[in-house]
């Protein structure tokens, strides 16, 4: 096999399928847009829809790309096993109607295996398909694979409701018995279980029926053009070709580790885990946030806001108590703006958004801590109430809450939290009624006379002052979350005569806010 950077793994995927005719396709960024069904990229293939659903005829039929994506859905399996992240690059290759299995399968079996690519023994690769799909079993053997390394499995069908459908084959490298201590080999794939000798490395869809509902899958009908869709996972590939023990290893981790061992004075094989929750989140974070997102109480800003504040917390184990994510962006940029010229373009911004963030955060996470473990002197089950007070009241995360109660070996009534959440929602919706009328009209609002100076003409970035702070339409000293701020000079036009008002951000020293 070829020991070669993560760099040198992009570019040979990118030669290979360019070779065979493909036309490269630069990554999106991981914000959709047009797409509200997706909170983030989060495949190769998510941004190129318009091109699979027949919208919009790409000049050239095969594509191939490398796309920076963000998961979210297992954030807390993110430094508990080797292969979870939130950022991660998809290596992907794209027929769109155009060739097929019998070309896609040799090809795979071509890049994987060629001295001139990736050069990984045949006999280390195992392939599973869908028991119907013969095709797929007939060209694999064709190819050159043995039976004994073909695995069927049900789960090998893509299918998301309506339209395109079709099975998929995945691609595994057999890591070797020590990565399976109870020896339990090819069981491992036949039976799904989860496992870290067969790493998955590419998944391949033979996209060729028409889904529909109340039709049973072998009735679906043919579709008149048949695509390809493929995703393989860079940090997976460097893990098999570097022979690293987990992706975190590899060179697109390493030297941000390095960087945080000397922040830290910490070693990393002290603790692993603490090192690579913050390597995985500082990427996606300074991806997420070059691409134009920000910190929130909603959506995906929220999602940035616990990514930011899990890897605090995981700081604070290797012994760091002050802001410290800000300075391994610049290890991040060094690494990816050869490859991603415009994750460099806003870094100083970048910096001082996160700096921000985590100043503001420090004094929440250790009040709420230091409360969070008052009450776990009492019991290791937290009612739904106390954990609703520490995040009502306090600003504490649930989602730290359920995390340190659940390292410490105890549970959270989450059922009841959810309920008091939404109760305070129906009061605040209601509060919001209330507001419209005349009856409810804020005193401290109705004594505010300063008045703020609109500079017309100014679309750009303004220094002010702050003269007022309100919640709810009462006076306050401070914001930790939501609420209205009254300044001296402003180039935000206002809501008027139906023209919908300016958006943007306003930043201080120690805050940065939509």
């Amino acid at each position: 096999m070829k020991k070669i950077t993560g760099q040198q793994i992009r570019e040979l995927w990118l030669k290979f399928f360019k070779e065979k005719g493909h036309a490269q396709i630069e990554s999106s960024s991981l914000i959709p847009h047009g797409d509200p069904t997706l909170l983030w990229i989060n495949s190769g293939v998510a941004a190129l829809k318009d091109y699979f659903d027949g919208t919009t005829i790409p000049n050239n039929r095969r594509l191939v790309n490398v796309q920076k994506s963000i998961r979210t859905n297992d954030i807390e399996n993110v430094g508990y096993t080797a292969r979870h992240h939130t950022f991660f690059e998809m290596l992907g290759n794209f027929s769109i109607g155009d060739y097929f299995r019998q070309e896609m399968v040799p090809w795979a079996i071509e890049l994987l295996t060629s001295p001139d690519y990736y050069d990984m023994p045949l006999d280390k690769l195992y392939f599973t398909y869908h028991p119907s799909d013969l095709d797929t079993y007939n060209t694999w053997i064709k190819a050159g694979v043995d039976q004994s390394h073909l695995i069927p499995l049900e789960g090998n069908y893509w299918e998301i409701g309506e339209g395109p459908a079709g099975p998929n084959t995945e691609v595994f490298f057999d890591r070797g018995p020590k990565y399976d201590p109870e020896n339990k080999g090819i069981e491992l794939l036949k039976e799904d279980i989860d496992n870290d000798r067969y790493v998955e490395i590419w998944g391949i869809v033979f996209s060729q029926f028409n889904a529909k509902k109340g039709v049973k899958r072998e009735d679906y009908e043919q579709l008149p053009f048949k695509n390809i869709d493929t995703g393989a996972g860079l940090e997976r590939i460097a893990c098999v070709l570097q022979d690293t023990p987990t992706n975190f290893e590899t060179d697109l981790f390493m030297p941000i580790i390095k960087e945080l061992e000397q922040i830290s004075q910490v070693k990393y094989e002290e603790n692993l885990m603490a090192f690579r929750v913050i390597a995985d989140h500082i990427r996606a974070l300074t991806f997420a946030l070059s691409d134009g997102a920000t910190f929130a109480n909603e959506g995906r800003g929220y999602v940035l806001r616990r990514l930011l504040r899990r890897a605090m917390r995981f700081g604070q184990k290797i012994n760091i108590e002050e802001p410290f994510l800000s300075d391994l962006v610049d290890i991040v940029v060094s690494k990816y703006e050869g490859f991603y010229p415009t994750v460099a373009l806003n870094v100083n911004n970048i910096k001082k958004t996160i700096n921000d963030e985590e100043v503001r955060f420090i004094s929440t996470l250790k009040s709420g801590e230091t409360l969070l473990q008052s009450v776990l002197e009492k019991s290791k089950n937290v009612s739904g109430d106390d954990a609703f007070k520490l995040y009502d009241t306090y600003g504490f995360p649930f989602d730290l809450t359920k995390e340190i109660v659940l390292e410490q070996g105890g549970s959270v009534d989450e059922e009841r939290f959810n309920q008091l959440l939404e109760e305070q929602r129906i009061r605040a919706r209601s509060a919001r009624v209330d507001a419209a009328s005349m009856a409810t009209q804020s005193r401290d609002l109705l004594n505010f006379t300063s008045e703020s100076t609109f500079l017309y003409n100014n679309l750009n970035e303004i220094k002010t002052k702050v003269i007022g702070l309100f919640k709810g339409g009462e006076k306050v000293g401070s914001l930790q979350e939501s609420g209205e701020i009254v300044v001296e000079t402003t180039n935000f036009y206002a809501e008027s005569g139906g023209q919908v008002g300016d958006e943007g951000v306003i930043s201080g020293e120690n805050f940065n806010a939509r």
